[in-house]
């Protein structure tokens, strides 16, 4: 043993202040604001967890348009035909999810749509059958499931949620159903989201 060679014990008494003004290694806003705008970079869903703090709280900030349902918050929803299906957002007018830039860009592109739906019917070994008329059904359901995807990580068995009634109504303002009709939320069924 090399008795130049010591060990130092921790201790409580030990700790650092890390809450020192002086320390000019913090820091500063625009170095944070750096920070943050990487971070959103790199996982663009971390939004949400910023606008959650810029959620209304209290209903006497809710600013009512005419026809918006009760329950609707971000004031974009519309009325939807099951109890379960009446959720929103709960953001502001100008954070409603549905007019945010990551779901034209996520959830809407056709593009990433076919690549979803691709990548759907792969993993299952299924052909993918165009039918005449069938395109806007298909978007519609790769819509939500990129939407959950996008939103809570995962899909399947356990893992059942409702999209927003204004995020639900983006995706069937862009790829609409000829005769309007529309199945909405089906509670179980292989555990994914189909109209």
């Amino acid at each position: 043993v090399d008795p130049d060679y010591s060990i130092e014990v921790y201790t409580e008494e030990d700790d650092i202040d890390i809450d020192d003004d002086d320390d000019d290694d913090s820091p500063d806003i625009t170095q944070s604001h750096e920070l943050l705008l990487t971070c959103l970079e790199r996982d663009p869903s971390m939004l949400f967890d910023l606008m959650a703090h810029s959620q209304v709280q209290d209903d006497s900030q809710i600013i009512r348009t005419p026809g918006q349902p009760e329950w609707c918050v971000c004031g974009r929803c519309r009325q939807m035909i099951r109890d379960i299906e009446k959720v929103c957002c709960r953001q502001t007018l100008e954070n409603c999810i549905s007019v945010l830039p990551h779901m034209d860009a996520f959830i809407l592109q056709p593009g990433v749509l076919r690549m979803a739906r691709r990548i759907w019917n792969d993993s299952r070994a299924l052909d993918d059958a165009q039918t005449p008329g069938e395109s806007h059904r298909q978007f519609r359901f790769s819509a939500y499931r990129q939407y959950i995807i996008w939103q809570y990580g995962q899909l399947g068995q356990g893992h059942r949620v409702v999209i927003p009634s204004c995020c639900v109504w983006r995706i069937r303002e862009t790829y609409p159903d000829p005769n309007g009709i529309y199945k909405g939320f089906i509670p179980s069924r292989n555990g994914i989201d189909e109209e």
